[in-house]
């Protein structure tokens, strides 16, 4: 994909940002900055600092050292000021964390009544939207259980999507999934690319990363090794641990 223009603000920007648990140094000096509409896939060996990177852009998982800025505004470490940035980031999980007693409506429908103060109206009218553009419109009234793999990590997209974030941030959203559902999952993700929504993405799906992907950044042992187009990453890439993870990953 071509690059959105470069504006003066990144949407996300990490600079100098280290983050150990115990002895464990996850985060080696990270500096990212991604911009508006870009969609930046981050790929990596287990282990690599990837999922603690995704997690630390909202503060789900707290810095040592560092900054974090989206949209300009500096992450706050706690407090109201926190919740409201928080709520212009969307979150999409391994796990698909809907609510199980809500319908999928009600699952998508909540924060906006709750958090951005929306009249059940207006929030059931654009969750019915969003459900729609997913997939899943015909799915509203059903329960969680009742949906497939495929469906319940659709819902929980239109569930972040429902906050209208500047930013959207995905942690390995299909390793949950059965073989058969992954493209489904993706095939929105490609989609909400395509509309211009600043995403960043941790996967191990490369044909993911190839179609949607502006940047790739390439991690090891917590530190960015690697940061370059898809088409560079994949056919050239210039480090021997990035080498070797795709001789490992494409020789499947």
């Amino acid at each position: 994909m071509t690059s959105p223009p470069a504006s003066s603000t990144p949407m996300v920007r990490m600079a100098g940002v280290q983050k150990h648990f115990g002895d464990l140094h996850v985060l080696r000096d990270i500096d990212l900055d991604v911009a508006r509409g870009e969609v930046v896939v981050v790929l990596g060996p287990s282990g690599s600092g990837k999922s603690t990177l995704c997690r630390t852009i909202n503060r789900l998982e707290p810095i040592d050292t560092g900054t974090i800025e989206i949209d300009g505004t500096a992450l706050a470490a706690e407090g109201k000021a926190l919740a409201a940035l928080r709520a212009d980031v969307g979150m999409v999980f391994q796990s698909f964390n809907l609510f199980a007693h809500k319908t999928i409506l009600e699952n998508v429908t909540l924060a906006p009544l709750k958090v951005r103060g929306a009249s059940k109206a207006e929030a059931e009218k654009t969750g019915l939207a969003l459900l729609e553009r997913v997939g899943i419109a015909n799915q509203r009234d059903k329960y969680p259980a009742q949906l497939s793999g495929g469906q319940q990590q659709r819902a929980a997209i239109a569930r972040a999507l429902a906050m209208k974030p500047k930013v959207m941030l995905f942690d390995e959203p299909t390793s949950a999934l059965d073989p058969e559902m992954v493209n489904e999952v993706l095939d929105t993700m490609t989609s909400l690319a395509k509309e211009g929504m600043t995403m960043v993405v941790v996967t191990h799906e490369m044909g993911f990363a190839r179609r949607a992907a502006h940047r790739v950044v390439f991690m090891s042992d917590g530190e960015i090794v690697e940061d370059s187009t898809p088409d560079d990453f994949f056919t050239a890439p210039r480090s021997d641990r990035a080498k070797d993870f795709l001789g490992k990953i494409l020789s499947h």
